[in-house]
C-alpha cells in the first residue's frame, strides 16, 4: 500500500491512497490525514488496504497524480529522529571536519533529534540564506513507527514499523563544526528535511525488505548528472530494528515518529555518493584538497529508489535550491 498527502490548504493535507505504479491516486478514505490513520490502527488499515487493492486491480477509477501537489506524507511529525547507521559515512564525514569517530562506533548507534514541525514535500524548493553555509543533500531511508514502548527490543521492533519512506536530510556543513564545538548538538545546521511522495507498507518491497534493512539502491542525480547508486542494504551496520532498540532504551515513542537511517553509503567508490561531504573527503584523501563545491542557488537534486522490476518505490524527490 502506498499513501500520500495532497496539498489542500489545511495544515496537515489530505490523505490519499496511491496506485502501485504511483501514477494514480484512489478515492480518499474516511481517514483524512496520515497521522489519523496511524492513530486509528488497525481499523484504518483495513479501509485503506481495501482502497489500495481495488485501485491496483482496476476495480476503482484513479485520478492522475501530480507530484507538485503533494506534501510530505507526514507534513509534521511528533518526532524526527535520525541515525547514522552507515559507518563509512560516519568515518568520512568525521575526517572532513577533523574529528575522530567515537570508540563505540560499531556498538552504539549515533542519533540526533531533528526538527519535525515543518517537513518538506517532494517538489518543495530548498531555501538557502547564504552559500557559505555549505548546503549539502543527504539521501536516506526512514521508517514510521506506531506506539512503541520504552525498552523495545530489536526482536520486538518489527511489529512497530508501519511504513517506510525516503528523505533528503538537508545539512549545512559550514555551520556544523561550530555548533558541535558547543557540545550541545545540531540545530541551525539542520534545516527542514524533504520526503518522497509515498509512505509505503513494508510488503510493497517484497524480499527487498529483510533484516530491518532496505536492500535496494538509492539513486542520486545532481544537475541531471548521476552521482550515486549506493545500495541501502548490505552496509547498514545498525538495522532499523537495532535503531529502534537504541532510541527506546529510556523513552517510549508515539505513533507517527519518523526514524531515519542516516546517509546511505558504500565502501565501493564505484557506487558513488549520497552526499557531497563524502565526495569532498575522498578528494582530500586522494588529492590533498576538495574540488567539489557545495550546492548553490539554481542547483537541482533528484533522488529515487527503484525495485528489481524498475518500479519507483517511494516516488522521486526533485528539489531546486532557491534564494531564501
Amino acid at each position: 500500500m502506498k499513501l500520500a498527502t495532497l496539498k489542500d490548504g489545511s495544515r496537515d493535507g489530505r490523505l490519499v491512497v496511491g496506485e502501485r505504479t504511483g501514477a494514480q491516486r484512489g478515492a480518499p478514505s474516511s481517514v483524512t490525514t496520515l497521522q489519523q490513520a496511524l492513530d486509528a490502527c488497525p481499523q484504518a488499515v483495513d479501509e485503506l488496504s481495501s482502497i489500495s487493492d481495488r485501485l491496483n486491480r482496476g476495480d476503482l477509477s484513479g485520478e492522475p497524480l501530480n507530484f507538485a501537489e503533494l506534501r510530505a506524507p507526514l507534513p509534521r511529525a511528533y518526532e524526527w529522529i535520525d541515525g547514522s547507521a552507515y559507518l563509512i559515512h560516519v568515518r568520512l564525514v568525521r575526517k572532513s571536519r577533523g574529528s575522530e569517530p567515537p570508540p563505540t562506533l560499531e556498538t552504539d548507534p549515533l542519533v540526533y533529534q531533528g526538527g519535525s514541525g515543518v517537513l518538506l514535500g517532494p517538489r518543495d524548493p530548498i531555501r538557502l540564506g547564504d552559500e557559505s553555509w555549505g548546503l549539502d543533500f543527504e539521501g536516506e531511508l526512514c521508517v514510521v513507527l506506531n506506539d512503541t514502548p520504552e525498552a523495545t527490543s530489536a526482536a520486538d521492533a518489527p511489529s512497530h514499523i508501519r511504513l517506510l519512506m525516503m528523505c533528503n536530510d538537508v545539512s549545512l556543513r559550514g555551520l556544523i563544526p561550530a555548533e558541535l564545538a558547543k557540545g550541545f548538538g545540531f540545530f541551525q545546521s539542520k534545516p527542514a528535511t524533504a520526503f518522497a511522495p509515498f509512505a509505503v507498507t513494508p510488503d510493497e518491497l517484497g524480499d527487498a525488505w529483510r533484516d530491518g534493512r532496505v536492500h535496494l539502491p538509492l539513486s542520486v542525480q545532481w544537475n541531471d548528472e548521476d552521482v550515486g547508486e549506493a545500495n541501502a542494504g548490505p552496509e547498514m551496520h545498525f538495522s532499523f530494528y537495532d535503531l529502534i532498540a537504541h532510541v527506546t532504551r529510556t523513552r517510549a515513542l508515539t505513533a507517527g515518529t519518523i526514524l531515519g537511517s542516516g546517509t546511505v553509503s558504500n565502501e565501493d567508490r564505484s557506487r558513488g555518493i549520497s552526499c557531497l561531504a563524502e565526495r569532498r573527503m575522498i578528494e582530500i584523501i586522494d588529492d590533498g584538497e576538495a574540488q567539489t563545491r557545495f550546492l548553490r542557488v539554481g542547483d537541482r537534486i533528484r533522488m529515487e529508489v527503484k525495485d528489481s522490476s524498475g518500479n519507483s518505490v517511494f516516488g522521486s524527490i526533485e528539489q531546486e535550491v532557491v534564494p531564501r
